[in-house]
């Protein structure tokens, strides 16, 4: 019998994991991310954010990715603030946009130091419900209200305050741990005590201040669906994110997957694919700069080696004796191949004869010289964009969807 509650994944590298300070993703980095997420089964990427104007044309060419199929079953949210004025200039900038979380910050702390008494408790809460109103109104679909530092926040008030988001029309509440100052217990035992209160779905945000993001989430998780609930864990690729980063998509599946006492009672959205791993923790991992660590869970490069001789021993007579999990499932095994002699490749001083021999071996063909053109354009304009050399992946990309490759490249709406 299938199982009433359970995990889905709303992965935020492309809104949280690239406010990471010091790191970006140009717009067709984003896009494959995406692309990877819908590939990988994720439920939700907050893919941007709708009132920054140079992620407009992103987004719609995205939106339009979804409306012929190619970003779906996927939903793509958009993060806002929560007033008003931010909903109405989402949906008149993005009118595809179906999908939003609408973010305020609900801690004393911040109410009393961020806000510095432009906003007190009581219109905190006012301003958020006329935002949900509004954002309804416009023709969201779903809403999730972001609750900014709610494990810092008063229960009371955390309650009243999700309360009020549903009365007004929320889906969902996103419980944040922006500070990343929760622990397991904690988490625990707040977020299912607001689920038992609210009655609504909760999705838990974490960061990894303390190293306890992932534990933090799955225990978060846990509260919600003890409580009747399905459960959303906010995830990025690779664990990137502000200061510490957040949960790390991967690792948080794992953990759902083959953590004891978890596994066999609490279930995750059965879309996750995870074969698809190895391919998105790279390209992140690519796109972003940043080298995975040697010990990142699954992906790292020590993930499945031995040298201990009792370990090396136990491996080889049963990979059961020192592998929680198979390599094969998260797409590894396979050898690459690496072109150490001569090599063509596509840049943005490429000319015509050498791009159509970089695509010949990626077995595209292109129906004219005409249309092999305007692709060799939008590749040299991606390279500019990204400002390093394309992966076969993002060819593939710009050749199969030049109208949208070239959305994403103009940044002036």
């Amino acid at each position: 019998m299938k199982p009433k509650n359970r995990i889905h994944i709303i992965d935020v590298t492309n809104r949280d994991g690239v406010q990471t300070s010091r790191i970006c993703l140009s717009k067709l980095q984003k896009t494959m991310i995406n692309l990877y997420l819908n590939e990988m089964g994720v439920f939700q990427t907050e893919f941007g954010f709708p009132v920054t104007r140079h992620e407009t044309n992103y987004l719609n060419a995205n939106l339009d990715l979804a409306k012929i199929g190619v970003l779906k079953p996927i939903r793509l949210g958009g993060w806002l603030r929560a007033t008003v004025s931010d909903v109405e200039a989402a949906f008149k900038s993005t009118p595809k946009l179906k999908h939003v979380n609408l973010s305020i910050s609900t801690s004393d702390q911040m109410i009393m130091h961020k806000f510095k008494g432009k906003l007190d408790h009581k219109s905190v809460i006012g301003e958020m419900k006329e935002a949900v109103k509004r954002a309804r109104d416009l023709g969201a679909e779903s809403i999730g209200v972001n609750a900014e530092d709610a494990s810092r926040t008063r229960m009371e008030y955390l309650m009243e305050f999700s309360k009020a988001a549903k009365k007004a029309g929320a889906d969902r509440i996103r419980y944040c741990d922006t500070l990343g100052c929760d622990t397991p217990y904690t988490i625990y035992e707040r977020m299912r005590a607001l689920a038992e209160e609210v009655k609504l779905p909760l999705e838990v945000h974490c960061h990894n201040d303390l190293g306890l993001v992932v534990a933090n989430s799955i225990c978060g998780a846990r509260g919600v669906l003890d409580a009747g609930f399905d459960a959303y864990i906010n995830t990025c690729v690779n664990g990137m994110g502000e200061r510490a980063g957040n949960a790390d998509l991967v690792s948080v599946i794992l953990a759902i997957k083959y953590g004891t006492g978890f596994k066999d009672k609490y279930f995750l959205d059965e879309k996750i694919d995870l074969k698809v791993t190895w391919r998105i923790c790279k390209y992140a991992s690519y796109a972003f700069g940043v080298p995975i660590p040697i010990n990142q869970p699954g992906v790292g490069s020590n993930a499945f080696a031995h040298e201990s001789g009792i370990h090396a021993d136990g491996a080889l007579k049963d990979r059961r004796n020192y592998e929680l999990y198979d390599f094969e499932e998260l797409g590894r095994g396979e050898p690459e191949i690496i072109e150490t002699g001569r090599k063509i490749t596509a840049g943005e001083y490429s000319g015509i004869k050498g791009f159509r021999n970089v695509y010949e071996k990626l077995e595209i063909e292109f129906k004219d010289d005409r249309e092999a053109t305007e692709v060799l354009e939008l590749v040299r304009y991606a390279n500019v964009h990204n400002q390093k050399p394309l992966t076969e992946a993002e060819l593939m990309f710009i050749a199969k969807y030049p109208a949208s490759a070239r959305k994403i490249f103009t940044m002036i709406p």
